[in-house]
């Protein structure tokens, strides 16, 4: 395994093909256009549970005829044992609601160290179905609820009870038979924090990597719940479902704003997110000649991001023309790639000239998909200490020489320009999720929240360059006493400067800001597919989708699930 400290110094110096900059790489725009890649965290996810042979069983599966009940899985992991606890309650139609103000749902489940007894298990059933109106403890590390597709949950089930199988058609359409509404961890009403998970569980250490087996979990108990419930309605005529057409069911998430903050808050984990992205990136780049093997893959991979691409159902116009451009841009690159593919340097600034940002980052994608060898290893480093410290000792014409060198985005942005400070930014107070709100709103704009990174660096030059006329010689301590209300504005300013990347840079207060980049970004690197813009500040997508069962387990294990393709199925459209 390669050392952290030997990635740093082939980053810094050694790597004959730099980094891509961060003023092309952090752009808000580029961030909303990634794509899912072998280093998010899902399919690293699956990679260390099928390599690592996690034991998975249900240990208790009390459910009734119709599905409803109790359900313990327990999870031998080799450096713990874990328990996935589900409940399954009867909800109406007029209860099911999939925003965030909903009080009940079809399932609730849970993430546990260790078994679960007979009066834990009590513990929990007065809890977890409650969600944020109840408290569980810190044996708690995920906390979780879903709802049934209506469109696809009853439908699967009369399939199967008929002895049919689900048309490949209709599960393209939806592709899962739960969504997730809200996935909960680190910390939040009793759960043990992420320190705590990090230090004590290394089965889970990575960022997310709870959530996300929380997330695998349900998709492996709807696949089993659809069938049970199938096989008592009608027992003489059921058949089970072939196991093609179960990994290209995943699980359904609806996100929103409370995803973005965390990008902008976290700017330490999400320089390393993007650096181990964009250090596999520059290994594929730096390589020379290129076998036909590896072309002929390419070819195939390139077709099969075309073809998910147009499977991807939206009714967005914005990203119906995305998915429109990413398949032109893909046949552009697969004729470029077959005429004068001389390497992947070439091509890589090839299609920085020719195909959209969209296009751009679907062939970085594919390049990493191709060399599992020089990328798996760098997903053991996605996590960091995130600690933002002050230097007070700095001279003040070095703090300055920063901001210039690692803030002149923030700089160069007008602040004063119409609609340039138009949005704010607060935190609900019914739900404690984060909202848009307009200037207008001048006392709704008191409760902002401090996102806005661009603005406080650009204020924080603006009132530095003023003192320092004054007071050249001065250190940053003495601004400090200056301006106390800087002090968390220098302190990440003092910290980022040993980053490469990290701050998202955009104005954050724009009247035309668009929430969606974040939630796309974040989402890109947790793995999802198949995004579905419901407006600018909420998305639907598809968690799993083409994953490997988890009965699969122990068998060969073949990591390709990559931009997954709907089955062929005679009759249907995409056979």
């Amino acid at each position: 395994m390669t050392t952290y400290a030997a990635i740093q110094a082939s980053m810094r110096g050694d790597n004959p093909m730099p980094l891509r900059p961060p003023g092309q790489v952090m752009s808000i725009e580029r961030l909303g256009a990634l794509h899912q890649s072998r280093l998010s965290f899902m399919r690293t996810l699956v990679r260390r549970i099928f390599r690592e042979r996690w034991n998975i069983e249900p240990t208790r599966f009390d459910l009734d005829s119709d599905g409803y009940g109790t359900v313990i899985y327990e999870i031998n992991a080799p450096h713990g044992l874990f328990s996935f606890v589900l409940f399954s309650d009867h909800l109406s139609n007029d209860e099911r609601n999939d925003r965030v103000i909903a009080t009940k749902w079809d399932l609730t489940m849970a993430l546990v160290e260790d078994k679960v007894d007979d009066e834990y298990l009590e513990k929990l059933r007065q809890n977890v179905p409650k969600q944020e109106a109840g408290r569980v403890d810190s044996r708690v590390f995920v906390l979780s609820r879903a709802n049934r597709s209506a469109r696809n949950f009853d439908y699967v089930v009369n399939q199967l009870a008929n002895g049919e199988q689900p048309s490949v058609d209709k599960i393209a359409e939806v592709g899962y038979l739960y969504r997730t509404t809200a996935v909960y961890g680190s910390g939040k009403l009793g759960m043990a924090d992420w320190e705590k998970v990090r230090s004590k569980h290394k089965d889970f250490s990575r960022p997310f990597s709870g959530e996300m087996f929380v997330c695998l979990m349900l998709r492996n108990f709807s696949l089993l719940q659809v069938e049970h419930i199938a096989r008592h309605k009608k027992p003489e005529t059921f058949s089970p479902m072939k196991p093609e057409l179960k990994r290209y069911f995943g699980i359904g998430n609806s996100t929103g704003l409370g995803m973005a903050p965390f990008l902008v808050n976290h700017p330490q984990l999400i320089n390393q997110w993007v650096e181990m992205r964009e250090l596999a990136l520059a290994r594929v780049r730096a390589l020379g000649s290129v076998d036909t093997n590896i072309k002929n893959k390419l070819n195939d991979l390139i077709d099969r991001c075309s073809l998910h691409t147009v499977q991807t159902i939206t009714e967005d116009q914005r990203q119906t023309q995305h998915n429109k451009d990413v398949v032109e841009d893909l046949a552009a690159i697969k004729m470029q790639a077959n005429t004068e593919f001389n390497s992947w340097n070439d091509l890589v600034l090839w299609s920085e000239q020719h195909c959209s940002i969209q296009g751009q980052e679907m062939l970085v994608s594919i390049m990493l998909e191709l060399y599992p060898e020089l990328v798996d290893e760098l997903e053991d480093f996605h996590g960091t200490d995130e600690h933002l410290d002050l230097d007070p000792l700095m001279p003040l014409q070095q703090l300055k020489s920063l901001i210039e060198d690692r803030y002149g985005w923030a700089i160069k942005i007008d602040f004063d320009a119409d609609g340039a400070r138009d949005t704010y930014w607060y935190r609900s107070e019914e739900k404690m999720e984060p909202r848009l709100g307009s200037i207008a709103d001048v006392e709704g704009k008191k409760k902002h929240m401090d996102l806005a990174v661009g603005f406080a660096v650009h204020r924080c030059y603006s009132l530095l360059c003023e003192y320092i006329t004054e007071h050249p010689e001065h250190t940053t301590a003495r601004f400090m006493v200056h301006q106390p209300k800087l002090r968390g504005t220098v302190r990440r300013i003092q910290t980022m400067s040993h980053c490469f990347y990290g701050d998202i840079q955009a104005n954050l207060l724009d009247q035309n800001i668009l929430p969606m980049h974040l939630l796309r970004c974040k989402l890109a690197f947790f793995g999802v597919s198949k995004f579905d813009p419901r407006s600018r500040l909420w998305v639907r997508n598809t968690m799993f989708q083409g994953a490997p069962l988890l009965e699969e387990i122990g068998q060969t294990f073949n990591d390709d699930w990559f931009m997954p393709l709907a089955p062929k199925q005679q009759g249907s459209q995409n056979s």
